[in-house]
């Protein structure tokens, strides 16, 4: 390798997951000397944020894990060898499956932002362990759209087109630091400068992208639901329903027109804190549109009335006819599925909704801290921290410490692995092949499986082998199983997907455990070799959209397509178009039963009907300020980069307040305030801000981590689920109300 060689691979911190180039350097050339965005990225096409160019802080952090530990009778951790660990903890979930059965095992994480291969490998373990329980980050946020658009839609993944649309709403979103849409700076700017294009957000905070709008309704904070109602109800009163849309596409049209034409718009303007004639601007700018893009994201979905927000937000694009059409909504082809719709089956204790196969985050520590026979009693907890994540963190590390048994598969000691029986070092998402399931472009989507920028340090594996040797330690893999894929690898690709594909359709059992059986079977180079499970995602791909892949230059028969496409994924160290869709296909993606959307939800509707009621907002005297806990700026990534040291701007994570809050509070910017919540009391250092209105507070993401200095380890800035309370949940799917917690502030 020379000086200025540069490595294709990708940013790892937002769900956009940019292409990115970086030149190594450093001790063993193992760390980021320069990073700049890949050209070559389909998607990206070299844009590339600020955060990605700190990507060195991740990789090479000080409390990496480079050995197997096992916790000692005294709370310690020893090293342990990989044989010994796989044993022991083989030996200890077995047990827990034995006694009590597979589902008092749970499964937490399977990925992050752009790891998600470890989730596929999961599943195999999972399987062999009898484990059907299981949660994510998404379960925090992302449940209540899924499932009112399951409901409405058939399906639960729908996207937007920002590129071409010529009026844009973002609600509860912020995509200048947050993203998730491509090259999202880049986008904004094009719509904010354009002046026969509209930019509207939602927002209690005047956040970089309401600065850019052209409207900016900056609501009181949970009041989102009355603003959304307004807006359709004005929509309704000014004739800008689209009624051809809604007599072609959609059914149950009027128990929804007759509860929006309830809605008392200027009491629910009122209520939100907006001037009704702003909110009429911004409906006849929605309403006559040619093409409306929206996007909810976690100001509203970790907020009061998350699921009436999702609900009414779905009416909005459906009333106004903003889906199956160019710069509207659209639903894309996927490499997998990562969104569903409503289990049914409840959890175990207390019988929580599960949507999208995720148990609600803020219920797992009821399931656990009780006597209840069916309780969970061990938990695999991969690449996810949700002793720092999930609401309530006292409780929930309570609940870690009653488990029988926990395993942590993480790079870091994070605060979860801290409370492990067990912890497994596992590669960063820069030692292994990696990729993601965020994959939701239009009409060209893409796929990238990032190659190895060098192998793991001695005494770390890649996830992928640990659930292999995980899976041959039960029991439910041995070499009588994987010789005949074996010498059908030996012949070609060819003959080992049309062997892999006979063996696992015809038997239920190695159908379960195909990850391991790909991983295990498929040779390929070093530096993709975590890709095998692949195969058999392309050959599902190839079988539910072989129009969309065709397109794409992926055609013939299904085999003929997997192999080509999966051959295109190892062998594109920048990424590929793996589907290529027509707008007028997307219409016939509702897949209710008579391919209608559905308008009428009645306990949804029964939940607007109830905001007619609801007197005006009383804050408890004690409490008397809104938080706003995790929210994301320009130096935040969630914990995935656990050194404050990546931090250019705001390294502290400041409490954000108003000139008029810190005045009367006596205080201002640096100063000392003690935050308390009805959960915990915290120190926190203040910004004054003019971005923030009265009564509303705002603290960050990704802070109060414990990482190593040379005082030993410190904590930088506050944990924001110190904070937060359990039971502060949506009544439907049991999201957190992160975005809403009553506060107090004083001077420290």
């Amino acid at each position: 390798m020379t000086a200025t060689e540069w490595k294709p691979t990708a940013c790892v911190l937002c769900e956009c997951n940019c292409g990115l180039e970086i030149e190594l350097g450093g001790e063993g050339g193992r760390h980021f000397a320069r990073l700049r965005g890949d050209r070559r990225h389909p998607s990206s096409q070299g844009y590339a944020c600020e955060k990605a160019h700190r990507l060195d802080h991740y990789q090479n952090g000080l409390d990496r894990v480079t050995a197997p530990l096992r916790r000692r009778a005294d709370g310690s951790f020893e090293a342990i060898d990989w044989d010994t660990a796989i044993r022991e903890v083989a030996a200890r979930l077995a047990e827990v499956r034995d006694r009590h059965g597979g589902d008092a095992i749970f499964y937490y994480g399977g990925g992050g932002q752009g790891n998600h291969l470890p989730g596929a490998y999961a599943t195999a373990t999972r399987r062999a362990l009898g484990a059907s329980f299981r949660s994510s980050a998404l379960a925090q946020e992302k449940t209540g759209e899924f499932w009112v658009s399951h409901r409405m839609f058939g399906t639960a993944m729908i996207r937007a087109d920002f590129e071409h649309c010529d009026v844009a709403l973002f609600l509860g979103k912020n995509p200048w630091n947050s993203h998730s849409i491509p090259r999202a700076r880049l986008t904004l700017r094009a719509i904010a400068k354009d002046p026969a294009r509209t930019l509207v957000v939602v927002d209690p905070r005047r956040t970089e992208t309401a600065e850019l709008a052209d409207i900016h309704l900056q609501v009181r904070p949970g009041t989102d639901a009355f603003l959304l109602a307004a807006l359709l109800a004005i929509l309704l009163e000014e004739g800008l329903w689209n009624r051809a849309f809604l007599d072609a596409h959609a059914v149950e049209v009027a128990p929804v027109e007759a509860a929006v034409r309830a809605v008392p718009i200027a009491a629910f303007c009122a209520r939100a804190g907006l001037d009704e004639v702003l909110v009429r601007r911004a409906a006849r700018a929605l309403g006559k549109a040619r093409a409306l893009a929206s996007f909810e994201d976690l100001g509203v979905q970790m907020n009061r009335g998350s699921t009436l927000v999702s609900y009414l937000h779905r009416l909005l694009v459906a009333t106004t006819g903003n889906f199956g059409k160019e710069g509207t909504a659209y639903v894309p082809t996927s490499i997998v599925a990562i969104a569903g719709g409503a289990s049914k089956r409840t959890s175990p204790v207390v019988g929580a909704p599960i949507v999208s196969g995720l148990v609600p985050c803020n219920v797992i520590a009821d399931e656990i801290l009780t006597d209840h026979p069916a309780r969970y009693r061990a938990m695999i907890v991969e690449a996810a921290n949700p002793a720092h994540s999930v609401a309530d963190s006292k409780r929930f590390r309570e609940a870690l410490r009653a488990l029988d048994t926990l395993v942590v598969i993480d790079v870091a000691m994070t605060e979860t692995a801290r409370h492990a029986h067990y912890v497994l070092p596992a590669a960063t998402q820069f030692e292994k092949a990696e990729a993601t399931f965020f994959n939701f472009d239009f009409p060209e989507n893409h796929f990238h499986l990032r190659h190895r920028l060098f192998p793991p340090p001695a005494g770390v594996l890649p996830e992928a082998e640990i659930h292999a040797r995980l899976c041959a330690a039960l029991g439910a893999i041995d070499e009588s199983d994987l010789a005949p894929l074996r010498g059908a690898a030996a012949e070609g690709l060819v003959a080992y997907t049309r062997a892999f594909a006979e063996r696992v359709t015809a038997d239920p059992r190695l159908a379960a455990l195909a990850p391991a059986l790909l991983y295990r079977t498929l040779p390929l180079r070093p530096e993709v070799q975590e890709g095998a499970v692949l195969l058999g995602l392309a050959l599902r791909a190839a079988m539910q959209s072989p129009g969309p892949l065709a397109r794409a230059g992926f055609g013939g028969s299904p085999l003929e397509a997997a192999q080509a496409l999966f051959t295109a994924m190892v062998e594109k160290p920048s990424g590929l178009v793996f589907a290529v869709d027509e707008w007028k296909d997307v219409l016939g993606r509702v897949a209710t039963p008579d391919g209608k959307i559905r308008l009428a939800l009645p306990d949804l509707l029964g939940e607007l009907g109830k905001l007619r009621g609801e007197a005006a907002e009383v804050r408890d005297p004690a409490f008397p300020f809104v938080l706003s806990a995790g929210e994301r700026r320009s130096f935040t990534a969630n914990t995935i980069i656990r050194d404050p040291a990546w931090r250019k701007a705001d390294a502290g994570g400041a409490l954000r307040m108003c000139a008029g809050d810190a005045h009367a509070l006596g205080v201002g910017s640096g100063d000392r305030v003690r935050l308390s919540t009805r959960r915990g009391s915290l120190v926190a250092i203040v910004e004054v801000s003019d971005t923030m209105q009265p009564g509303h507070l705002s603290l960050p993401n990704g802070l109060g981590l414990s990482y190593p200095s040379g005082a030993g380890d410190e904590v930088t800035g506050i944990a924001p689920n110190e904070l937060t309370a359990s039971e502060d949940r949506d009544p439907f799917v049991g999201t957190p109300w992160h975005k809403h917690v009553p506060a107090r502030v004083e001077r420290a």
